[in-house]
């Protein structure tokens, strides 16, 4: 078992205790209130490897490290209309964009220091920026090849200087970027996580269970991949935006690793855990529906299910045969077997509710076409779907749908390949290991038809629904990354794409409802049979206080508070 506390020994600073568990006195700068103090229990299926937040891209480690590290902007620490575009927070303010959004300028905040009592400079932005690279960050092609020198980091990761890319400016603290070519969405790439701001002295290799200081309200004190994680109060922390980082409330937070669903359920009514991170599982919503309906939470994500299809492997080579199947699903069995209309929604439209530039239309459903959609999704239309089926001439022909060995996604493929054969096709399914699941059905090797799978943004932008999914720039034959499993590829398309995109530098407004408009391009093409919306179901304990849920960061960990 690796303590965390080998870190402090590592850059060489002063040890700081270890976090004590359950009953143990409030560190000496807890806030005087009585909401505060005290552990918070979480209780999850399994760690996700490296904490090292430059690397680390699962879901449960960004939500326990949100309130450990820190952006120069970041996602607002609030619920409502408001919490969409980015905020200032280790930077004092949001960058307007300079050179037709070639420059940004941005002046670091005074007095913030790392959980070691290092204080931050400009030093350490620069350098955490080389060291993105220098690590292989998953997003640090996708995200920031646009900062002059980039492509040299790419190509030779040990020797990252970025140079021309970033100055710095000490007496100032002013950070300038400079791109090479803009990029609309470059304060939100400043927002997300694997640009976080570490010292300058932080190793370029992956960290692994070995964690580097940060400037939240908590720092790790303890992990094992294999049992717990724990977080206490980093002494050093003092709030300089409530909206971007608040104080924690909690002196501790314990997650305990290794539960399954059913026993995190049990574990939670039994009062031995405050927060079960999965969602609950489908055979238990009946119970925690009549039993402990204030201790639920129900919320959106901006996530959603689909089955993809694949435009260059018939029978989905023929546009009829792909609006035919839109028109067949049914999308009620679909939420259905999500658990229900109180956790799913049928989808209609490949940007979900919640993201920039959403305007719900659907286009094929009963009595409804791509030239005169409807708002909402009613019921399948088999006679038109069969009527589509018998134009392409596809009928007879043998579909195999690849999914992900787990429940959901194996009830819907059964679901879909008896839609298959209601409209005369083969249908088959052939189900594979969830690890490999994701990257083989990107390869075009492999001669994918059908796939069911789901996408999560990594923060609110249409462009990580359509662009990453289909443009043709992303789109990779012979490759296991390649996002656009679709294989869709139409220049037009993407050329309202990049209007959308540049559109955003002056005008978010206008840029939102162009990207409706590609929404509404790409599903007259039909490259996708949208499923579900889902929505996250977590169960508290009685204890918990004070639930704040956020679009980008789920539930906020630092501001729970138990009783």
């Amino acid at each position: 078992m690796i303590r965390a506390f080998l870190l402090f020994t590592l850059i060489g600073l002063p040890l700081l205790p270890p976090c004590a568990a359950y009953g143990a006195p409030p560190a000496p700068n807890a806030p005087a209130n009585p909401a505060v103090g005290g552990t918070l229990r979480v209780v999850t299926e399994a760690s996700a490897g490296t904490l090292d937040p430059q690397i680390a891209y699962v879901a449960v480690t960004k939500v326990f490290e949100t309130p450990v590290y820190d952006t120069l902007l970041t996602y607002p620490k609030f619920a409502g209309q408001d919490a969409q575009a980015v905020i200032a927070n280790l930077a004092e303010a949001v960058p307007a964009p300079e050179d037709g959004g070639l420059t940004y300028r941005l002046t670091l905040r005074k007095g913030i220091r790392f959980s070691n009592g290092q204080p931050v400079t400009v030093a350490d932005v620069a350098a955490s920026f080389r060291r993105m690279f220098a690590v292989g960050s998953p997003t640090a092609g996708p995200y920031y090849s646009h900062i002059q020198g980039a492509q040299a980091c790419l190509k030779d990761p040990a020797h990252c200087t970025l140079a021309g890319g970033i100055e710095t400016d000490a007496q100032t603290r002013r950070i300038t970027f400079h791109l090479s070519s803009p990029d609309p969405e470059f304060p939100e790439r400043l927002a997300w996580i694997h640009s976080s701001i570490l010292p300058a002295s932080t190793p370029a290799h992956d960290m692994g269970n070995t964690p580097i200081p940060g400037t939240g309200p908590y720092l790790i004190a303890e992990y094992d991949p294999t049992t717990r994680l724990q977080l206490a109060r980093n002494p050093y922390f003092e709030e300089w935006s409530h909206d971007a980082q608040p104080a924690g409330y909690t002196d501790h937070i314990l997650v305990t690793f290794g539960l399954d669903r059913e026993a995190q359920v049990s574990a939670v009514e039994n009062g031995q855990a405050d927060w079960m991170y999965e969602n609950v599982p489908l055979d238990r919503l009946g119970e925690i529906g009549s039993r402990y309906a204030q201790q639920v939470h129900i919320y959106r994500l901006l996530l959603y299910y689909f089955a993809m299809l694949n435009v260059n492997e018939p029978p989905f080579n023929s546009l009829a045969a792909r609006q035919a199947l839109n028109y067949a699903v049914n999308r009620h069995a679909m939420v259905i077997y999500s658990g229900g209309p109180a956790v799913a929604t049928p989808q209609c439209q490949l940007l979900p509710e919640g993201t920039p530039g959403y305007e719900p239309f659907c286009d094929y459903t009963l009595g409804a076409s791509p030239d005169h959609p409807a708002r909402n999704w009613q019921k399948p239309d088999m006679e038109q779907a069969r009527a589509l089926v018998r134009a392409s001439g596809t009928a007879g022909a043998k579909v195999t749908i690849v999914v992900p060995a787990e429940g959901r996604s194996s009830n819907a493929a059964e679901e879909l390949r008896g839609t298959l054969e209601a409209l005369g096709y083969q249908a088959s399914v052939h189900s594979i290991s969830q690890v490999i699941h994701f990257t083989f059905v990107q390869n075009t090797d492999n001669k994918v038809q059908i796939s069911i799978g789901g996408w999560n943004a990594d923060y609110p932008s249409a462009s990580s629904f359509l662009s990453t999914l289909f443009s043709c720039e992303n789109f990779h034959p012979h490759s296991d990354n390649s996002p656009n499993m679709a294989g869709f590829c139409d220049p037009a398309i993407d050329r309202m794409m990049d209007d959308a995109a540049r559109q955003a530098l002056g005008d978010r407004s206008a840029s939102n409802h162009l990207w409706a408009q590609v929404d509404r391009a790409l599903m007259r093409q039909a490259p996708a049979v949208p499923l579900v919306q889902t929505r996250r179901v977590v169960l508290l304990s009685k204890r918990v206080r004070n639930v704040i849920v956020t679009l980008n960061d789920e539930i906020l960990l630092s501001q729970l508070q138990v009783q």
